[in-house]
């Protein structure tokens, strides 16, 4: 959808609110009227005049999914207010769901040269969580379903486009969250977050060198000796490292087989994968994407029905618990390409695993799960894992940038509701367990 170019005069906004009144959308006409009094007091008085309403006007279009009308506002705020990093900070993440990473680069980069630390305030007794954040398109925990913004006070840091000093200005926290999950954008920053840690007098969630082990390549060694668990090899390939002499070499040190899966480091939700039958389309993947690269071995992993399946469970506090099954005719299986609400079969199962999953999965495997989040070691991570024949667990990946997200409450997946705020709920426990209040 094309983004609106919103005037930047008073009297044109009076108008389009008059017209979008007769229209009936009331939601528009106090926009462009919020607008308009916001343009007339920069006017008048520019020392004393706010952006916040307008804004607030963004914001919420944002929130309601219409990032284009989102845009067009933030863009009207930033011709008045050019350095407000709150636009410029959503204005960045807007772009990156359109594909404008440049430009999204650039917003990101405005926004947190301005302001590293935003402050989101619940009541005045909700406890206050200090999260660190990295200044990038991904990386971070999804955590606005863990941390309710009515339940806490969220303190969002980012932390890499912050200087040392800086820590030592931090408004009062009862505890730190690092919500760097991704190992391989948390390796450019160990040394900033040890430095924070060793400062740091409060408890923290998720301990950056915990987070490090989970980097592909190290994940065999890291959970390979629990008993029950398949892990397959992987390797990691610097950008430039194509030549097929090279690459044979790794894979022969590693006893990796073709085809192979090769993914760029640092990117999640199948982004850039691709499933290499030979070493020449390996070679020619690799020289084509310019990124450090995961080898994964790869192997067909299809049920006897002929269905390849992808559960997901949840570690909070170590503790694992459900959270979906995708049933796909693909080897490449994701919740939203599965097809799941077309087959009754499939959410009947995947209702079967949620309510039950040793009942589904077997003692040995829940096991071996319980196996994997001691492990891991980790406040709140995931693992995507499939079941073999044999009952144990083959797993993709564990890490701790793992999404959770509600269904729609009038939705077929609405039963799935429940399962989520168990997770939610047992994550507000271990809150309140490591920072009473």
């Amino acid at each position: 959808m094309p983004v609106i170019d919103q005037p930047d005069d008073a009297a044109s906004h009076r108008v389009m609110a008059e017209a979008r009144r007769r229209q009936g959308d009331a939601l528009a006409a106090l926009a462009h009227l919020i607008a308009a009094h916001t343009l007339e007091s920069f006017a008048a008085d520019p020392r004393h005049a706010s952006v916040r309403e307008l804004c607030d006007v963004a914001t919420g279009y944002y929130m309601k999914g219409d990032h284009a009308t989102a845009e067009s506002w933030y863009r009207l705020v930033l011709k008045i207010a050019p350095g407000l990093a709150l636009a410029h900070q959503n204005l960045a993440a807007i772009c990156a769901g359109a594909g404008r990473h440049a430009e999204a680069a650039a917003h990101r980069t405005r926004a947190y040269r301005a302001q590293r630390i935003f402050i989101e305030q619940a009541s005045q007794q909700a406890r206050s969580i200090l999260i660190l954040c990295a200044g990038r398109e991904a990386g971070n925990i999804p955590f606005e379903i863990l941390l309710p913004a009515d339940t806490f006070t969220r303190v969002k840091y980012i932390v890499d486009y912050a200087a040392d000093d800086e820590d030592r200005h931090l408004p009062p926290f009862d505890l730190a969250f690092n919500a760097i999950g991704d190992a391989d954008v948390a390796a450019s920053m160990d040394a900033r977050l040890a430095r924070f840690c060793e400062r740091s007098q409060r408890p923290m969630l998720n301990a950056p060198a915990a987070v490090a082990r989970t980097q592909r390549h190290r994940l065999a060694t890291l959970l390979g000796g629990i008993d029950d668990v398949v892990v397959p090899p992987c390797v990691r390939v610097e950008r430039g490292l194509n030549a097929a002499q090279t690459l044979t070499a790794m894979l022969a040190r590693e006893s990796m087989a073709l085809p192979v899966l090769a993914r760029p480091a640092a990117t999640h939700g199948g982004e850039g994968l691709a499933r290499c039958e030979t070493l020449a389309a390996l070679g020619r993947h690799l020289a084509r994407v310019d990124a450090a690269h995961y080898l994964s071995a790869f192997r067909d992993y299809r049920s006897a029905d002929g269905w390849y399946r992808k559960y997901r469970m949840i570690f909070v506090d170590r503790q694992p618990l459900p959270y979906h099954l995708a049933i796909s005719s693909h080897w490449m299986v994701h919740y939203f390409s599965a097809d799941m609400t077309a087959h009754p079969w499939k959410i009947d199962e995947e209702r079967r695993f949620l309510v039950n999953p040793t009942e589904v999965l077997g003692a040995r495997a829940m096991k071996a799960l319980a196996a994997i989040g001691r492990q891991l070691d980790l406040d709140y991570a995931g693992i995507d894992f499939t079941l073999l024949p044999d009952g144990r667990i083959f797993l993709f990946e564990a890490n701790a940038t793992m999404r959770i997200h509600y269904e729609r409450a009038n939705g077929p997946l609405a039963h799935k509701n429940l399962y989520v705020q168990a997770i939610v709920d047992a994550f507000g426990c271990l809150l309140s367990r490591r920072a009473p209040t």
